[in-house]
């Protein structure tokens, strides 16, 4: 086993969630073997081409990791382990907490073609697919943004991947409507933290009223300009939105938990050229936090 290898552990708990053979073609070549090659991958971030060859053909890893990213096997996977975390108790529900990270893209990523892409055996367009590829423009170049939910335990809980200069508040209920962690005994998958934590960019009169609807108790600063907006506006302004500074360092798990989801040199640095594939990136290395003790 090399260097951040599956260890047996981490794989027994892994392969119940895996797709099996259904008999159709050819075998697949063993899945610990090629997640191994695409987990090596993500924490180095050299070309597929470039794969050691103890993880067999680089066309079978890259190929294996594109079809899974395209059908939302990753994410299934991901919510597999979510459910089995959950029923052991080990998901912090009393303190969710939202925040954003730009990643620089490669210039290798970029110039996709806008239409989606064929995938063999699919007819409809892949899974996550955006017609502007998740690509930003900026001062610095070329960028894209993770919007990521986080329990307490400095693991993702959901996460969406947009353009670098799409603002944090229109993207926080998309996020939040991610979170779908399913019940092993049954009943409706948990969908709604205890507690809700972010900073001044996702104070709106929109995301406030979204958490009241569903029930949810959220610590949220109010910027200075709000808070002159509201007092100007006398009575029809409404009340002084509450604040527990307390709580609010809790804050800093979800920020701990994006400096863990970077540790992989292919998250922090993009170079899948398609939004859908950068997306199942994020998801294996989002199942690596979860498999890690």
């Amino acid at each position: 086993m090399g260097r951040g290898d599956l260890s047996d552990d981490e794989w027994a708990q892994l392969q119940p969630c895996l797709p099996r053979n259904h008999g159709r073609g050819g075998r697949w070549r063993c899945h610990r073997q090629v997640i191994n090659g695409i987990l090596f991958r993500q924490r180095t971030g050299l070309p597929w081409r470039d794969l050691p060859s103890r993880f067999g053909s680089w066309k079978t890893v890259h190929d294996r990791h594109r079809r899974w990213s395209a059908d939302g096997t990753w994410e299934k996977v991901l919510r597999a382990i979510q459910a089995e975390a959950d029923a052991e108790g080990r998901i912090d529900w009393s303190m969710v907490s939202v925040d954003s990270t730009s990643c620089r893209v490669h210039h290798h990523a970029a110039g996709a073609r806008s239409s989606p892409p064929k995938i063999p055996g699919r007819r409809s367009k892949p899974a996550r697919h955006r017609s502007d590829e998740a690509l930003g423009r900026s001062r610095g170049g070329l960028t894209c943004k993770i919007h990521l939910a986080g329990e307490g335990g400095r693991r993702p809980l959901a996460f969406v991947i947009t353009p670098g200069q799409w603002g944090d508040a229109p993207q926080m209920i998309p996020v939040l409507e991610q979170i779908r962690v399913p019940r092993p005994a049954g009943g409706r998958p948990r969908t709604r933290p205890d507690h809700l934590g972010g900073d001044k960019a996702y104070s709106s009169r929109r995301n406030r009223c979204y958490l009241r609807q569903r029930q949810i108790k959220h610590t949220i600063p109010e910027p200075r300009d709000q808070r002159a907006n509201r007092r100007r506006r006398g009575s029809r302004g409404g009340r002084p939105t509450g604040f527990d500074p307390r709580i609010y360092r809790r804050r800093n798990e979800v920020e701990r938990t994006i400096n863990r989801l970077k540790s992989f040199r292919a998250v922090a640095t993009r170079y899948d050229k398609r939004a859908y594939v950068f997306h199942g990136t994020v998801a294996v290395a989002a199942i690596r936090l979860w498999l890690l003790p």
